[in-house]
């Protein structure tokens, strides 16, 4: 795809969301179910994943951990937006390779230490890429593909979070 057939596709879809942008908002689901052993099975759409304890927590590192599956969604949402980008603004991409990295301290979730925190202490989003495109526009690319990431806007700019229970009457 080229920058033109990227503009051709979303042209429209822009002017739609400037004319309605009620029509912008959209919302993304997920859903999983409690599994055999301590796992929970994501339905995502494209396949059954079952999620289930880090091997640090006391998993068999059969299944896949939750905090892998958010590197990886991060990962995957800027690999999209920095190939559309780079679309975009015609910059050649041969080859780009992302990796993310996190660190967790396990004792926070295991409850070990009220002084460790549960979740990512930090994360480091690392961009390999091969093109022969200047460092302006490298940082160009760089700083739309952060500012235009979802998951990495949501990680950067936590949204508000709520809680809901429901209990089915037996």
């Amino acid at each position: 795809m080229n920058a033109d057939d990227l503009r051709s596709i979303q042209a429209p879809l822009k002017e739609h969301y400037r004319q309605s942008p009620e029509a912008a908002l959209v919302t993304l689901r997920a859903q999983g179910r409690l599994a055999d052993g301590v796992s929970c099975k994501i339905e995502t759409g494209k396949a059954l994943v079952t999620a289930g304890l880090h091997p640090a927590t006391g998993g068999s590192g059969l299944g896949a951990c939750s905090g892998d599956m958010l590197l990886e969604a991060l990962v995957a949402c800027a690999g999209v937006t920095l190939n559309a980008v780079a679309t975009a603004l015609g910059i050649e991409l041969r080859d780009a390779l992302l990796q993310a990295e996190g660190d967790l301290d396990f004792r926070g979730t295991l409850g070990v230490s009220k002084d460790a925190p549960v979740g990512f202490q930090g994360i480091r989003l690392k961009f390999t890429l091969d093109t022969d495109a200047s460092d302006e526009q490298l940082e160009t690319l760089l700083r739309l593909t952060e500012r235009y990431c979802v998951v990495y806007q949501t990680l950067v700019r936590p949204p508000t979070m709520t809680v809901t229970r429901q209990v089915i009457e037996a």
